[in-house]
């Protein structure tokens, strides 16, 4: 009998958000995406932190909106944001403000290598790996690290 795969060690392919954050492309599983929506007024929430842009109100709920560029130490952005990815993480909905989404990406085993070892400087802890094709190398998030509050209080 065979042991079973580790988490780290499972296939990556499949379907994938990409979308553009400071002219760099990423991507999130498909299937942590609940929908894309066009950017909303967001509700600033007092005394929170600087990586929780406020919220929003998305049908009678209301949706936390993580800005991703503070969360990965990037400069705020003068050009407006044209969409919101909501995801599902672990029955939650959050949402990021995104330049551009770009496609919904089908990304097999032989384009997808480990994050690199950037050494201790930098946390690459929320990927899952690089994906290379098309000449363009996205960052694949994992969006329940991406995404914890843990992990947005260590950012800064």
């Amino acid at each position: 009998m065979t042991a079973p795969a580790s988490p780290s060690a499972r296939s990556l392919a499949g379907k994938y958000l990409t979308f553009v954050l400071a002219g760099e492309e990423y991507a999130f599983e498909i299937l942590s995406v609940h929908e894309i929506i066009g950017i909303l007024a967001v509700t600033p929430v007092p005394h929170s932190h600087p990586a929780i842009r406020g919220v929003i109100n998305l049908r009678g709920k209301v949706i936390p909106i993580v800005d991703l560029r503070i969360r990965f130490g990037m400069p705020a952005s003068d050009a407006p944001e044209t969409s919101i990815v909501v995801l599902n993480v672990k029955g939650l909905l959050v949402g990021i403000a995104v330049d551009a989404v770009s496609e919904v990406r089908m990304m097999s085993d032989a384009e997808i290598e480990p994050p690199p070892a950037f050494g201790t400087d930098v946390d690459a802890s929320c990927l899952l790996g690089v994906a290379k094709g098309d000449g363009k190398v996205r960052m694949l998030l994992d969006a329940e690290r991406v995404l914890s509050l843990e992990a947005i209080r260590s950012a800064l």
